[in-house]
């Protein structure tokens, strides 16, 4: 691959060719797809979106179950040099109406429960092509494939071409369109390929989504840059995963999936003889499930730092000391500093703005330039807002979020997307949504609520007026109502007495 053609795919297609038959995917009913399906899938779907005049970094928006044909689906992206863009199957249509009406898409794909939605969002942004893809691979997309079209010449792709946009909300209620290019992802693949010793012999369980970073970028970019195979569950079933975790050598997941299992009695040392290395992320990992699930299993899970705009930025290592409750050191060619508010270097356990530099860094924020320059120093490091601290051995710990943004289930969700729907309803004066302990979830999303005084309402009334404009994840677990919100002098509402208050809510 030479340094004018830096393209994912073909990064892939280098490691794949070499496996032969060998499956690539193992699925949960015994089918299996190897090298040849893949690329002649993915290879007819980049075809067809040629031939209907779909260029090079036009958007593809995708909001589909995860299946193998997503996963063709999103290589086809990459190998035509069209810019993935993936959305949440849960987002409702009040959040998918901005989302296509921001990313201007020139193709949709989406499940058919779904087509009047999309239909109504092409219509309305011009948007000439919809198609509809379902869980079992049928669907009006791969109906429209031409059979014989399974060579594709792989776009030749500029370091600079943007491979996928994925979005992060702002504490505005904002989103933000993440640019990730072909050289962002490709350097970060190759760098966690080395740092977790991943060959062709692995097998990966893939049991994450594929909408967001971890899932899609993590584990399928190490097992495809290496031909390994991947156990592919659509969705995380613990039951499932116990059974079956002794075929795998890899298990990636978030810490809910680790409770979880834990919580099945039947995760053990025996089963997990197999596996060589268990790796958390998208949420911070509980000590007590670190030490829970060495006790139960002999193994300690390996903990790593990333985001949407970074990919994966520290990591604990393969061989060495785990410590529980940090993410390790950087990972090799990255760059992380702590520094103060007015961006000095802090000591060694000192708590600061965590700052991070290196080729996996995204390039900036679709159609935001002042908002890419206010999140980058004059030197190239991107203020990633969250709070953290290094020990003597190198070792960060991630310690807060200056945003407040809570994590659920590995799932991001951003406050002030949820009060403003909130707070439109007739009745409600202002409310305040946190994240507090959850031993299932990590966090999970309550809200406190001040009503005006002549209304009525109850928690029913919030959360079904929530469940109409948000996601199943955002909706929050619990509605306080209260008298008044606790401020500072600035009038700011103080989350963190709020959190502080509520904490052994779920917990008592």
């Amino acid at each position: 691959m030479s340094v004018e053609n830096i393209n994912l795919f073909t990064h892939f297609d280098n490691a794949l060719k070499k496996v032969g038959e060998k499956p690539l995917l193992i699925l949960d009913d015994g089918i299996t797809h190897n090298y040849k399906t893949l690329i002649n899938k993915s290879s007819q779907i980049a075809s067809f979106f040629k031939s209907i005049n779909i260029l090079p970094g036009d958007r593809v928006s995708i909001q589909v179950d995860k299946s193998p044909e997503s996963l063709f689906l999103y290589l086809a992206c990459l190998q035509g040099g069209f810019t993935y863009h993936p959305l949440n199957p849960s987002y409702t249509a009040n959040e998918l109406d901005f989302f296509i009406g921001n990313a201007e898409p020139s193709i949709i794909i989406c499940d058919e429960k779904n087509l009047p939605i999309f239909e109504n969002l092409a219509k309305k942004n011009n948007i000439k092509y919809v198609f509809t893809l379902q869980s079992n691979g049928d669907g009006t997309l791969f109906d429209s494939l031409d059979a014989s079209a399974c060579n594709f010449q792989t776009f030749d792709t500029p370091p600079s071409h943007t491979a996928a946009l994925l979005y992060s909300s702002g504490t505005t209620g904002t989103p933000k369109g993440i640019m990730l290019t072909h050289e962002n992802l490709i350097s970060n693949t190759k760098t966690l390929v080395k740092t977790w010793k991943f060959t062709e012999q692995d097998i990966l369980m893939h049991a994450l989504p594929i909408f967001h970073v971890h899932g899609l970028f993590v584990a399928i970019g190490c097992a495809l840059s290496t031909g390994a195979s991947m156990y592919w569950l659509n969705k995380f079933d613990p039951i499932k995963v116990v059974q079956n975790i002794n075929q795998c050598s890899v298990l990636m997941g978030v810490p809910t999936f680790y409770t979880r299992l834990l919580a099945t009695k039947k995760i053990t040392r025996s089963n997990c003889r197999n596996v060589r290395v268990f790796i958390s992320g998208s949420a911070p990992l509980l000590e007590e499930t670190f030490h829970d699930f060495e006790s139960m299993t002999g193994h300690k899970i390996l903990e790593r730092y990333g985001m949407t705009e970074t990919n994966m930025n520290t990591s604990n290592p393969i061989d060495g000391s785990r410590k529980p409750g940090t993410v390790g050191p950087p990972l090799p060619g990255i760059e992380i500093k702590i520094v103060d508010d007015n961006d000095k270097r802090v000591d060694k356990d000192v708590i600061g703005n965590l700052l991070v530099r290196g080729p996996n860094v995204f390039k900036g924020y679709w159609k935001m330039p002042e908002k890419t320059a206010e999140d980058f120093t004059a030197n190239g490091f991107f203020k990633t807002g969250d709070k953290a601290k290094i020990d003597a051995d190198g070792y960060v710990s991630i310690v807060g979020r200056s945003k407040d943004m809570i994590i659920t289930g590995g799932l991001n969700v951003y406050p002030k997307e949820i009060e403003l729907i909130i707070d439109d309803i007739k009745g409600v004066k202002e409310s305040a949504v946190i994240g507090i302990y959850h031993r299932d979830f990590g966090e999970a999303v309550i809200a406190v609520v001040i009503c005006s005084e002549t209304q009525n309402l109850n928690e029913t009334d919030i959360i079904d007026h929530s469940k109409q404009h948000l996601a199943g994840y955002k909706i929050p677990k619990k509605i306080i109502f209260a008298d008044a919100l606790p401020r500072n002098s600035m009038s700011k509402v103080q989350k963190n007495i709020l959190r502080e208050h509520y904490k052994d809510l779920f917990n008592p």
